[in-house]
């Protein structure tokens, strides 16, 4: 009888050591100074002395990409789906004011193919940078059988630092606070299962496809990286009194924004007040779709929500311009009567 091995199997340790050996120098690029010793240890070291903290407060949050794997298997791109995945956990953190510290990532496969991976990695480690936290661990799971040939799933766990009397959890804010939106880069990862089949069930389209009015393919539009607002956002909270914040994710306005208001609080949306790209209308309308569903679907443009003094409001503004940020005045803050709607569109 043969003597079978672990490659026999369908698992490849070779394959696994070369992709760490391809990945280690862009995953070395995000390290800060906390981060202590190097890339392949059975747990990564990260120094818990915050300086300039005085009582450090922990902030998590995991996530993945979702059906938006499905085009970047589609278009067989695979550079800028960890971009996603950095986003979707530190804009969370983001909302309670905190600075993202470091990042892990786990990548499962049924085939392990180490540049495929080693794409995705570098994804990963782009994002990271640009939120300025350091990936400092991950793993990498081949489990033949599990899924189908060329395709993974991707998850991701951020863990950021703020002081304790600086959290930022809607507590203070007011009837007469003005709701800012900042501009999405697009659908960013959330709603992909309805725009899949809007766009290539029910429309037809192929990702090659270039619809009238786009400049880029369908494919190219769908996968344009979620926007990373940490770094500016740090940087207006050093000036501002910023009351609220949520990021606008799976559920949409209707869903996110109530998150973070006090009891008997509502947010007054004005429609038409920010720029929707075009990729929505081409989904609302292929879908017939209305605008309550696409609003608690998908974040039709705004990829995250400031809630500020309305005397701040103005300031906030012209800084986030400053800060390279595309900023709108979307509604305000009001009382809710009983039965009324955490989020109202006017």
């Amino acid at each position: 009888m043969k003597k079978l091995t672990y490659s026999d199997a369908g698992v490849s340790i070779d394959e696994g050591a070369r992709l760490v050996d391809l990945i280690k120098p862009n995953v070395r690029k995000t390290f800060r100074k906390e981060v202590l010793g190097d890339i392949g240890g059975f747990g990564a070291l990260f120094s818990a002395g915050f300086k300039g903290i005085k009582d450090p407060v922990l902030v998590s949050s995991t996530d993945g990409v979702g059906t938006k794997l499905m085009v970047a298997f589609m278009t067989d791109t695979h550079s800028t789906v960890g971009v996603d995945l950095v986003a979707m956990s530190v804009n969370d953190i983001l909302v309670s004011g905190a600075s993202p510290l470091f990042f892990l990532d786990y990548f499962a496969t049924g085939k392990l193919e180490a540049k495929k991976a080693a794409e995705v990695v570098k994804g990963i480690a782009d994002g990271c940078r640009e939120a300025g936290c350091a990936l400092i661990g991950g793993e990498t799971a081949e489990m033949p059988g599990l899924y189908k040939p060329g395709e993974y799933d991707l998850a991701g766990f951020a863990v950021g630092v703020v002081e304790r009397k600086k959290i930022i959890n809607g507590s203070r804010i007011r009837p007469g606070d003005r709701i800012i939106g900042l501009a999405s880069s697009g659908l960013h990862s959330n709603g992909y299962s309805l725009a899949r089949k809007v766009i290539f069930d029910t429309l037809g389209l192929t990702v090659k496809s270039v619809p009238e009015g786009f400049k880029k393919t369908i494919g190219s539009v769908l996968l344009t990286p979620t926007r990373i607002y940490v770094k500016p956002v740090l940087k207006l909270l050093e000036r501002f009194e910023v009351l609220g914040m949520a990021h606008i994710t799976g559920g949409g306005f209707t869903d996110n924004i109530p998150r973070v208001l006090p009891k008997g609080l509502k947010a007054v949306i004005k429609r038409g007040s920010w720029k929707v790209p075009p990729i929505f209308d081409l989904i609302q309308k292929g879908g017939s779709i209305d605008d309550p569903e696409m609003l608690r679907t998908f974040n039709c443009g705004v990829g995250l929500v400031l809630i500020v003094r309305s005397r701040d409001e103005t300031a906030v503004m012209k800084t986030l311009k400053a800060l390279k940020e595309t900023p709108f005045s979307i509604g305000e803050i009001a009382p809710k009567k009983p039965k009324e709607p955490d989020v109202e569109y006017i």
